[in-house]
């Protein structure tokens, strides 16, 4: 039997979390290994395993993996997350996208001054509330189905979760305006491996704090 899946990272969210939560999705347990030093990120480096000099890795199935969309697709193939047909893929794999953009820009906040902070705050609200929650409300709204495709859980719904959830904890009443997925949001989120995530001691990572954002920048020298 394949050991568990072994992610290499910070001790934060994130690129990586976005494979915590598919993993958890699944039911998987997985280990992590984080960077705490420079001198830890070197000797990977220097092993050769890290393709593009970047993370996130996993090593899952013999394999060292790089790259996050990369990443993520071969879990949700592995464990029933990526559809059923090529189209249903191609929908999948478009869903996540726009959530994954909009979560990018959540990413980058922790690492901003206080002054570009607030702008940033802004610009979330604005592209959650124009540009990406009411293209998943219509979605939703349109098919009448639990799911964004096919009618069964995939990588999109799990995304489109995590995304939800990391907007709202920026302008908590962001869903206000969209009542589809305030039940989306609580549907998904009672699905029993997702449920088990969400509670206290779970994998799942706190908002970054400037350790996170302290570590990160001592790893990786920027």
């Amino acid at each position: 039997m394949a050991g568990k899946p072994i992610l290499w990272y910070f001790n934060g969210r994130g690129r990586m979390e976005s494979i915590r939560w598919l993993l958890a999705t699944a039911g998987v347990e997985f280990e992590e290994r984080f960077f705490t030093t420079r001198e830890q990120y070197e000797k990977i480096l220097c092993d050769g395993v890290l393709l593009f000099q970047q993370v996130p890795m996993v090593e899952i199935d013999g394999m060292k993996l790089v790259q996050t969309k990369a990443i993520l697709n071969y879990i949700a193939e592995k464990y029933n997350l990526h559809g059923k047909t090529l189209k249903e893929k191609a929908f999948i794999d478009m869903y996540s996208e726009g959530a994954y953009d909009l979560m990018v820009l959540i990413m980058a906040y922790p690492f901003l001054s206080p002054a570009e902070k607030e702008k940033q705050l802004d610009l979330i609200s604005k592209r959650a509330t124009d540009r990406y929650f009411p293209v998943f409300e219509k979605v939703l709204k349109d098919h009448g189905q639990n799911f964004l495709v096919g009618n069964q859980l995939s990588m999109a719904d799990v995304q489109l979760l995590e995304a939800i959830l990391m907007v709202e904890e920026k302008k908590a009443d962001i869903l206000s305006g969209f009542p589809v997925l305030q039940d989306f949001k609580v549907r998904i989120s009672n699905i029993p491996t997702i449920k088990k995530f969400l509670q206290p001691g779970s994998p799942r990572k706190p908002v970054p704090d400037e350790n996170y954002v302290k570590t990160a920048k001592l790893v990786l020298q920027f």
